[in-house]
């Protein structure tokens, strides 16, 4: 049960203040092994199945660096623009906290990876804000704890916890913000920008799928307000862990109508970190935010720094993908489609399988119908990620050709695709089981076009009689008797040739 808070109307805190924002995102890395050992990193092992000395924290165990771990934090650097060290350190971040077997965390701290960097963002309509980058740094993540016999998952109420192991020391890189300043009251919208626009590079960069419900990648939302014209930052909070581009942009909008409301009523903001709670938007207290020299950082002694080559890091940067920014432009400019359509197609989680489905021989206006349409619908109803739905683009743009190709109407294609969902087979193996090809030969569709227009003479005199439009109730009637597989265009053709009256 969360407590309620008195908020200022969203309105007159920015009437009063300037919101400023500094975001935190950790990316949980798809590498093979852990961090610092050879322990796998595959989601689903009975808790603790995927633990060793190394990442238990026990004594006499020497950790080694993940190569692919440090290559991926190059890449996701250079693709933020940033610069990349030519030499750094882990260092030891020390606290206590029972997922943290080690009692510290092999961290960065004074010397990242990369560093000063920026990724320009799109907001709904189209503008396009620049976030600059602070730093990006390597570091290991903690377990998992389970608070067993509470109401709501938390500490507080639990009868006991259990702690999982298997999560500790999976790669993280730490994607910091510098102070993001100048949205207004667009802040909360920059800030699902931002991370949207972040999630989309690195799964181009091919460094992890970034599932934000899975975990794979979390924000940690700061915020603080300051009354304008001044120039000193206000006391920030910290809401730990959002994970989902709608609750980023829901934690800071309220986060600006609390701060408000405190430093309105003379009150002062704690620095702190709270809990963002999906079911009411809110959030609450933590605890009490340590500064850096809580953590009593300093330099881990059993890793070697690492100091990537300028030669390795141009080849790196040589291999890069197309930023996603510019390929959405390019690809709404190549479709002839407008910002707004291709941001639906970006929120839909459309455009891989689009861009796949034109690869494998469909039109952009085909693609995009089938997958935003009958395909978003299903997923929508499953509770399916679009890519994740039991048919390929391949077969998609198998479906486009049979209905480019006249086997197949609208109503037919939805069909096959619906047994190719259903695990059928192929969209030519599901058209055959059913029976589902367009009926277009002329003596079948003239034997249905005749009872049609005898069962509805009254329709067939107004046709006669000028009102060409009226063939449309009885197309439809065709239509029906042939179980939605007569080709209309033709049944249309044949009613009126039926009739005696020319389409002109």
């Amino acid at each position: 049960m969360t407590t309620t808070t008195d908020l200022e109307s969203y309105e007159d805190a920015l009437a009063s203040y300037d919101p400023v924002m500094g975001l935190e995102v950790h990316v949980e890395l798809g590498t093979r092994t852990k961090m610092f050992c050879g322990c796998s990193t595959e989601l689903g092992a009975e808790p603790n199945a995927q633990t060793c000395p190394t990442c238990l924290g026990l004594p006499g165990a020497l950790p080694v660096v993940n190569a692919i771990g440090v290559e991926s934090a190059i890449k996701i650097g250079l693709a933020l623009n940033c610069e990349i060290a030519e030499w750094c350190r882990f260092a030891r971040k020390n606290y206590f906290y029972p997922d943290m077997p080690k009692n510290f965390q092999t961290s960065q701290y004074d010397e990242p990876i990369a560093f000063n960097g920026y990724l320009d963002v799109q907001l709904e309509d189209g503008e396009t804000f620049r976030v600059q980058i602070e730093r990006a740094h390597m570091e290991e993540d903690t377990g998992k704890s389970l608070h067993v016999g509470g109401a709501t998952g938390r500490i507080h109420g639990a009868s006991h916890s259990l702690l999982d192991y298997n999560r500790a020391g999976i790669p993280l890189i730490e994607i910091v913000t510098k102070p993001i300043e100048g949205a207004g009251e667009r802040a909360p919208e920059v800030a699902k920008a931002y991370v949207a626009e972040l999630r989309e590079l690195i799964r181009a960069l091919g460094v992890s799928e970034a599932r934000m419900e899975q975990g794979q990648m979390r924000c940690d939302v700061n915020l603080s307000l300051r009354p304008h014209g001044r120039e000193k930052f206000g006391t920030r909070s910290e809401t730990k862990n959002v994970n989902s581009l709608r609750s980023v942009e829901r934690a800071a909008r309220y986060e600006i109508q609390r701060h408000a409301a405190v430093l309105n009523s003379g009150g002062t903001i704690i620095q702190e970190t709270r809990h963002f709670h999906e079911d009411t938007g809110s959030t609450t207290s933590g605890r009490v935010k340590e500064e850096a020299e809580d953590y009593r950082y300093f330099p881990e002694p059993d890793l070697v720094p690492v100091a990537p080559s300028r030669e390795w890091v141009e080849e790196l940067r040589a291999g890069l993908p197309e930023q996603p920014l510019a390929r959405r432009n390019r690809l709404t400019e190549e479709w002839g489609i407008t910002a707004f359509d291709m941001q639906s197609i970006l929120n839909a989680g459309a455009i891989d399988p689009i861009v796949a489905t034109i690869g494998a021989g469909a039109d952009a206006a085909s693609a995009r119908k089938w997958w935003m349409g009958e395909l978003a619908r299903s997923a929508n109803e499953s509770g399916t990620a679009l890519d994740e739905l039991p048919i390929t683009p391949e077969q998609v743009a198998r479906v486009a050709a049979l209905v480019t190709a006249g086997e197949l109407n609208d109503k037919l294609a939805r069909q096959v695709i619906e047994g190719v969902l259903a695990g059928e087979g192929t969209p030519d193996e599901v058209v055959e089981k059913r029976g589902l090809k367009v009926v277009s030969d002329d003596g079948a569709l003239t034997t249905a076009v005749q009872e049609a227009i005898a069962g509805n003479p009254g329709i067939a005199d107004k046709i006669r009689g000028g009102k060409v439009a009226a063939a449309g109730a009885l197309v439809g009637a065709v239509m029906k008797a042939t179980r939605g597989q007569a080709d209309a265009a033709r049944v249309k053709e044949l009613i009126l040739e039926q009739l005696g009256v020319s389409e002109g």
